[in-house]
């Protein structure tokens, strides 16, 4: 991937100042870290306990395969221009990065909105929830999911890297969001901006409606059961995917779904910041605090390892 006006962008970042930068690499490469660890062990006991065996618990393996993914797609490079103090990056990387970002970020959010389908069909459906949820729908809706983040990522990231950046090669953000590069154009960019904010209202949109709609039939369903334990069960089964969808969009329409980004690139910054790093981070300890199943899960899987190495301590003083 090339481009004759430019061959690489500077990434200014926070301009916060080096000592500054190195503090926030540090809070930032601890978060990569938990968050990297955290979806794994998630991935992990939903693979290993069959209680997890559910197309609930399918949609939440991949989500965390798609948060490990998401959050790759921007803090290593984050990270090393924050270390390093060196805020190039290549015109094909920055195109990559671009792409990915927006693919993988539209991915989670179908998915989520798939998820609040799974969440109907268990809480209204109960009777008919395996035969609604089968495992070929389930591939069907995550194939699906990444299909739809492709298609409508694809064409404005090979429009924006068709553009000639003859401004400058300044990008004011800490990754390459596509509001700075379309800011740095000399070209027209307005049908550009035109469709990223069609598709992006689109996705953002159908997946808002779908859940409302889901929700809507969950809470009339969940009122009529007749005991307080009953409702508070079915209500807690939906307590997490609520959250999480709920604050992806909310972070992803003040962002993305505005007529033009160029007045207000200082303020996308820290919603940016949450959902890269913040939100990653936090999502495996929103399903584990508030998902019973899992918690039990990782807690039979800890004394496993404990009475493993137990056995494995006593092996050693019999020899």
């Amino acid at each position: 991937m090339e481009n004759k006006s430019v061959s690489e962008f500077i990434l200014m970042g926070f301009s916060i100042g080096r000592p500054a930068d190195i503090l926030l690499a540090v809070i930032f490469l601890a978060m990569y870290v938990v968050t990297v660890v955290g979806n794994m062990v998630i991935l992990f006991i939903v693979w290993m306990d069959n209680r997890l065996h559910t197309p609930m618990y399918f949609f939440l393996g991949n989500f965390s395969v798609l948060d490990i993914f998401f959050t790759s797609a921007i803090s290593p490079q984050l990270l090393w221009n924050l270390f390093s103090g060196d805020r190039s990056i290549s015109f094909a990387g920055c195109m990559t990065q671009s792409y990915f970002y927006f693919f993988l970020g539209t991915v989670e959010l179908i998915l989520l909105t798939s998820m609040s389908y799974d969440r109907y069909a268990a809480v209204c459906k109960p009777l008919h929830y395996h035969a609604i949820m089968n495992s070929q729908v389930c591939i069907q809706m995550l194939l699906g999911s990444w299909l739809g983040g492709f298609l409508s990522v694809l064409f404005p990231t090979i429009m924006i890297s068709r553009l000639s950046y003859c401004k400058s090669n300044v990008i004011n953000h800490f990754f390459c969001d596509s509001g700075p590069l379309l800011d740095l154009s000399c070209n027209d960019t307005r049908f550009i901006e035109l469709l990223d904010f069609v598709l992006s209202s689109l996705v953002i949109v159908c997946s808002l409606v779908v859940t409302l709609v889901s929700y809507m039939y969950i809470i009339s369903a969940v009122m009529r059961i007749s005991t307080t334990t009953g409702r508070a069960k079915a209500f807690n089964t939906c307590a997490t995917h609520l959250t999480i969808i709920s604050i992806s969009c909310s972070i992803s329409i003040f962002i993305y779904v505005t007529p033009s980004q160029k007045e207000s690139l200082e303020v996308h910054k820290v919603p940016a910041i949450l959902t890269t790093i913040v939100c990653p981070f936090l999502n495996p300890f929103i399903f584990t605090l508030k998902n019973d199943t899992v918690k039990q899960a990782l807690k039979d899987m800890y004394k496993m390892m404990i009475a493993h190495r137990v056995l494995g301590l006593w092996r050693k003083m019999v020899k």
